[in-house]
């Protein structure tokens, strides 16, 4: 089905309009602040029109029918399915983890941009144009179509579920991270606040639903990432439009770091951090004697500070008031002290690890550095040939993982089923990455200007005097930004600050001293972001569950109606599955959109690739890879990751020094080895070359 050009261009108006709209609200509530003064009231002013706003247009585009459901009817225009896909890509960790990934990585930063950038690429060449020509629903379905067979269907099945639900328990986490910054509520409840906006567009309309959404997202999203970079530039001397010229301000940054790194007092607090790290050392080595002197000694202070319990009566403030901090302290301890040696160790191996990493100075965005965080965590320093080679090679097993995966994800690679036709699907990709390649253009701007505050005006202040913004990001549930008086002279130093790189970006206005309307957009754009990914992800994790597992596998050949409903039962289930781990703060979120991405491609990537320019690819052999390739990556990542780690008793080593979150270089290349000796040993190899041919482009 194609839609007119009369209607393209009521489609065009209308968004016209709205972005219109948008522009006079944020004028609005720009003027209203100058009149009455900054607030919270801000923050909950601009989540709630935009979650209003996507409220009504679920509303409006709500549905019974299985094709609008399943894939809008298969006729969103090219420049809208671009939009919508841009917004359906722009995640929570794309918007809020970036920004301070680079300012805490520097320019190996750029990783993430040159592989989700790049992954575009791959798509729209090898995967978009086929998968809406052979006109399936889901990504399962395309795989199960290219190979017969219950084995391909059910591993597809796993696969798409496993990653799309780490991407999804990472958006719903940003969704609690914003509401409890600018709403005020606690994290747990901030995301359940977020899983209404989520379910209102994917629950009532399914892909109709959430297409148009997803168009007003990019919109949002897009105007919260420009602003403040223009308002930024011109407050640093760069214009409004300072993605031309900020060069000069890079060299400055470049210059203040180097000044860092070789300041007389950071060397000192990095020097008292040693300290430190030697004394866990010298615990380590003496378990299980030393957990046990750690144990007397810490109830030899609480015996101490009964004794002193005069002291919370004293007519002297000061005394009183260092009574209580002692106190809580010491109860804090006492509740957090490890129960056994073995719990003991790994604590002290992680806070050891920590202090190492806080070590080193600030990586340069222009210089390469000495050390880097796993010379840190190794608590040794390499020579800059090992240290390059093994950043090199992370840098490039990561650089590989986000491209491939970025072409192996479904909930991106559905988007493409709802194109009007081939060409379409291809111009759609087109659109896709002219808007990413516009966000990730200006995300580098925006961090080398938040970095150039940081180190300007926050290192070197009295802890007396700290701006205001720290104490909003300080009194969260689980606070983002910690200051350490790690020398004892009340001030700020690079090594004695720690912050969570999650709230850099939501952080930029205030950091930068930009009025608070700005941050509202902010909040509203990284909401947009983490929205728009979360329906396209619990659409096609309900979709799959549907189609896939009601109606395939189980072979529940219903009415299309009586599929649509179970669908949105089996979408609320995974909706609230999710938000209720999210609750359990499982780890960063860059981490785990990394480790989705990564399972991704481990997963998929060779089956889909083989399947479309492969034509003797065999079932047997494209179900064996899957499962290697999930069963590889799976594998390192939970032995690897500290947190994941824990929870099983087992660290494993790590293959050629490769961090958890490259781990799909092994998956892939599992994958593709398993498939294509699978084939060549499979005698029933090419029986289903008449189906890749059907999926071949003229």
């Amino acid at each position: 089905m194609s839609i007119d050009g009369a209607a393209s261009r009521r489609l065009a108006r209308r968004y016209l309009l709205f972005a219109v709209g948008l522009a006079a609200f944020i004028a609005g509530v720009a003027q209203l602040e100058r009149l009455i003064g900054a607030g919270d009231w801000i923050g909950v002013l601009f989540l709630s029109a935009t979650l209003m706003l996507y409220a009504v247009i679920g509303l409006c585009a709500r549905t019974a029918d299985l094709d609008e459901y399943y894939v809008a009817g298969r006729r969103v225009p090219a420049v809208f399915n671009g939009m919508a896909t841009a917004a359906d890509w722009l995640s929570a960790a794309s918007f809020v983890g970036i920004a301070g990934y680079l300012i805490g990585n520097g320019r190996g930063g750029l990783v993430y941009l040159l592989g989700w950038t790049g992954g575009f690429c791959l798509v729209a060449v090898l995967l978009a144009p086929y998968i809406r020509k052979l006109g399936r629903y889901t990504i399962p379905d395309f795989l199960a179509a290219r190979y017969p067979g219950v084995g391909v269907r059910a591993i597809a099945i796993a696969a798409t579920m496993i990653c799309s639900f780490i991407y999804l328990i990472a958006q719903i986490q940003g969704v609690g991270l914003i509401a409890s910054r600018f709403v005020g509520v606690d994290f747990g409840i901030g995301i359940f606040f977020g899983l209404a906006g989520i379910l209102v567009c994917s629950f009532l309309g399914g892909m109709r639903a959430v297409t148009w959404t997803q168009v007003a997202q990019c919109l949002v999203l897009l105007s919260a990432i420009l602003l403040p970079t223009s308002l930024l530039g011109q407050k640093l001397g760069l214009g409004p439009v300072p993605q031309f010229n900020y060069g000069s301000l890079v060299e400055r940054l470049g210059r203040l770091e180097t000044q860092l790194a070789a300041s007389p007092v950071e060397k000192d607090a990095r020097a008292a951090l040693q300290a430190r790290a030697d004394l866990l050392d010298a615990r380590l080595a003496a378990l299980p004697g030393s957990y046990e002197a750690a144990r007397r000694d810490l109830a030899a202070r609480i015996a101490a500070l009964h004794a002193a319990a005069a002291d919370a009566e004293s007519p002297d403030e000061s005394v009183r008031e260092r009574y209580v901090a002692l106190r809580a302290r010491l109860a804090a301890e006492e509740a957090e002290f490890p129960p056994d040696p073995r719990t003991a160790a790994e604590r002290w191996r992680v806070e050891r690890a920590a202090l190492l990493a806080r070590m080193v100075p600030p990586r340069a965005l222009v210089a390469d550095r000495q050390t880097d965080a796993t010379a840190g965590a190794s608590g040794r320093t390499l020579p800059n040939a090992a240290i390059e080679s093994n950043r090199r090679a992370n840098f490039v097993a990561l650089l590989i993982c986000l491209t491939l995966g970025t072409a192996s994800l479904p909930h991106v690679l559905t988007r493409f089923a709802t194109a009007t036709s081939v060409s379409s699907a291809r111009s759609a990709v087109a659109w896709t990455l002219g808007l990413v390649g516009l966000f990730y253009l200006t995300v580098p701007v925006l961090a080398v200007m938040v970095k150039f505050e940081l180190l300007s005006h926050l290192l070197g202040s009295s802890l007396d005097a700290l701006p205001a913004w720290t104490a909003q990001w300080r009194r969260l549930e689980t606070p983002m930004i910690a200051v350490e008086d790690v020398l004892g002279d009340g001030r700020v130093h690079w090594a004695g600050l720690r912050f969570d790189t999650d709230m850099i970006l939501l952080a930029s206005p205030e950091i930068g001293g930009l009025p608070a309307y700005v941050s509202g957009l902010v909040a509203a754009g990284a909401l947009a972001a983490a929205l728009s990914t979360a329906d396209g992800l619990l659409l096609t994790i309900a979709n799959v569950l549907s189609h896939d597992v009601y109606f395939h596998l189980l072979g529940r050949r219903t009415a299309s109606h009586r599929r649509v409903i179970v669908s949105k039962l089996l979408l609320l289930a995974v909706a609230l599955l999710a938000a209720w781990l999210a609750t359990r703060n499982l780890g960063n979120i860059l981490f785990l959109v990394g480790a989705a991405f990564s399972l991704a491609a481990s997963s998929l990537f060779p089956a889909l690739v083989l399947g479309v320019f492969w034509r003797r690819t065999s079932p047997r052999a494209a179900t064996a890879a899957m499962t290697a390739g999930l069963g590889v990556c799976a594998y390192y990542i939970a032995t690897t990751y500290p947190p994941f780690a824990h929870l099983t008793g087992f660290l494993g080593p790590r293959w050629f020094g490769i961090d958890p979150s490259g781990a799909g270089v092994f998956g892939v290349s599992a994958g593709f080895a398993v498939a294509v000796i699978g084939t060549l040993c499979d005698p029933q190899a090419g029986k289903q070359a008449a189906v890749a041919d059907a999926m071949r482009l003229p």
